[in-house]
Formats: structure tokens, C-alpha cells, sequence
């Protein structure tokens, strides 16, 4: 039996994630929705995991939440917004000051269909938040990272990123263009392409860590309700809402092909992990698409990346640091 046909069988748990003890793991987004998900399964499994989220009173309550299921959870909140480069820095920072090493890094946080808005620096607000933010704060995490004897980093993507295209360099805040979902579709590809980058990197900097790209499928959380409140997701909006309602796996499930990515012992830098129905299902390894054009989108993304935030990527010169 190949290894595809043999994940066709498998239903990975949380209770397939090995022992974590000794390892530190940063999460963004880590105050609800599949980020909090993610924090308290890698909690349960012994990792001291720093949870870089915005909001810090609902960051307590994820604290108080994952306590109430792990009382022995090594926990850490660290201030970060994702909009705001300064803060990404100073987020960066003081985990780099207190953390000799970063085996686990899952670049989880995001906003999906807002209005039209700008962060701190002038970016649109999901390329902003969902990519350049990550980007950015990858970057200052690199040392730690390679440092350690096997990192990973994991970035969540969405099948949304195929309703859209890939970013424009000549007007990646798409002004003048704009629309709730182009702009996310766009954002979400520009994870994806990040994961392909990043392991690219790695592998020509002969490095042992390992980027892997991952989706949830329709996971209801309170993704779908913050687009519903904000307006900006049309008409959409609404019906994705109540269709996550009704048919969306419970974030402990959804959360899954993140996990598996960050966990599963034999998976692979450059894998794509995602539900086995595309929406909803197993969490298995999936193919990786549009190979053809992926080195050239890859590139421009590097780019505008380092373009618009002013941070270099760079593994080799990371590994002086």
C-alpha cells in the first residue's frame, strides 16, 4: 500500500501527535478558533507554547481554557499584531530574547472578506495581516528556528486562494480594485506560495528545518461571524456563515491538517495537509498544484514581500545570526 492509499484509511487525531516535551512551539492567532485549538493540543502533548495573538483579555480566556483541559500546560503570551510592523518586531524580539530555540512556528492568523482597510503601514488589510505580517515576523524568528535540530514552520492557506489570483507587483494593495474576496483569495495564495518559498530556501541552504503549507477546509469558527459583522464579505458573507453553521467541522476537527502538518513524524517540508473532501473529512497529504508557474510566482512574491515591509528573508544570512 503507497502512502497516499494508506492515509485514505487513517483518521489522524490529536491523540497521533507525539510527545512534544522539551520543544517550544509559537502560534499566531492563538486566542480562538483553530489557533486556540492548536496551542492547547500542542500544550497537551508537553510543548511550551508561546501564543502570539492581539487581543490579550481574550487571549486570558484561551489561557483559562486550555488550562481547564491541560492543568500543566506551559503557556506564554507574547503582544502581536499582525498589522502593525512595529509590533511584529517587538513581538519577534522578545520571544528571540527568551527563547534559544523555535522548533514549531504555525503562521495561523488572519481576517477573511473586510471591508477596505489599511494596517498600521499602510497595507491592504488581508495582504497586510495575512502575508506581510507573517512574512515579517518568520523572518525575525529565523535564528531561533534554525537553531533547532528539526524546526517546521506551518502556514494555513484556504481552497479560497483559487478564487482569486496570485499577487500583482505592480499593485499588490489592489487599489482601485478592490473586493472582499479577490483581496482574501489573494492573501491566501500568497500563503501558499510562502510555504512553497520558504522550503525552497530551506532546501538550498542545506538546512534541516522544513515549511509545510496547510488548510482547513469549512471549519466553523468565528472566522465566518467577524466577516458576517464587518460587511465586508456581500452577500457571501451570510451563506458561508449559516453553511459553516450547519455542515463546518468543529474547530478540534478542522484544526487537524495544521497539527498533522506541524506532528506527523513522516511528513515532508514542501506537503500540503488538508481535509480529505477538500471541505471537510480525514486530514490527509494533498497534492500540490500549479507547479508550472509556482518558482516565478514564488520570486515576485519575495519581492514585494521584502519590498513592502523592509525584512529580508534571507535562510543563509539567518544562519549567521
Amino acid at each position: 500500500m503507497n502512502i497516499q492509499s494508506e492515509e485514505m484509511h487513517m483518521a489522524w487525531t490529536q491523540h497521533d501527535i507525539p510527545d512534544q516535551s522539551g520543544r517550544t512551539a509559537v502560534v499566531t492567532g492563538a486566542n480562538g478558533g483553530l489557533g486556540l485549538e492548536t496551542a492547547k493540543a500542542l500544550a497537551g502533548a508537553g510543548a511550551h507554547v508561546v501564543m502570539a495573538v492581539r487581543n490579550q483579555e481574550k487571549a486570558a480566556e484561551a489561557v483559562t481554557e486550555i488550562r481547564a483541559a491541560h492543568p500543566d500546560a506551559s503557556l506564554e503570551l507574547v503582544p502581536l499584531d499582525l498589522g502593525d510592523l512595529s509590533s511584529v518586531a517587538q513581538a519577534a524580539e522578545k520571544i528571540v530574547a527568551d527563547h534559544d530555540t523555535i522548533d514549531l512556528l504555525v503562521n495561523n492568523a488572519g481576517v477573511m472578506a473586510m471591508p477596505e482597510r489599511r494596517t498600521v503601514d499602510g497595507f491592504e488589510m488581508q495582504f497586510g495581516v495575512d502575508h506581510l505580517g507573517h512574512f515579517a515576523f518568520t523572518a525575525h524568528l529565523l535564528p531561533q528556528l534554525l537553531r533547532a535540530p528539526a524546526a517546521r514552520v506551518v502556514t494555513v492557506t484556504s481552497t479560497a486562494r483559487f478564487l482569486g489570483g496570485p499577487v500583482n507587483p505592480a499593485n499588490p494593495h489592489l487599489e482601485g480594485n478592490y473586493g472582499a474576496w479577490k483581496s482574501y483569495a489573494q492573501a491566501k495564495m500568497a500563503n501558499y506560495h510562502f510555504g512553497l518559498g520558504l522550503q525552497r530556501a530551506f532546501e538550498r541552504a542545506g538546512v534541516t528545518a522544513q515549511s509545510l503549507i496547510a488548510h482547513p477546509g469549512l471549519s466553523n469558527t468565528d472566522l465566518q461571524a467577524h466577516t458576517v459583522s464587518q460587511g465586508g464579505g456581500g452577500w457571501a458573507g451570510p451563506f458561508f456563515h449559516k453553511l459553516t453553521m450547519r455542515m463546518g467541522m468543529p474547530p478540534a476537527i478542522g484544526v487537524r491538517p495544521q497539527l498533522r502538518a506541524a506532528t506527523d513524524p513522516r511528513a515532508r517540508g514542501g506537503e500540503l495537509y488538508a481535509p480529505m473532501f477538500a471541505s471537510n473529512g480525514a486530514a490527509v497529504r494533498r497534492p500540490i498544484l500549479r507547479r508550472f508557474d509556482a518558482t516565478k510566482r514564488i520570486n515576485e512574491l519575495w519581492v514585494v514581500s521584502e519590498r513592502e515591509t523592509g525584512v529580508t528573508l534571507d535562510v543563509v544570512a539567518a544562519l549567521d545570526r
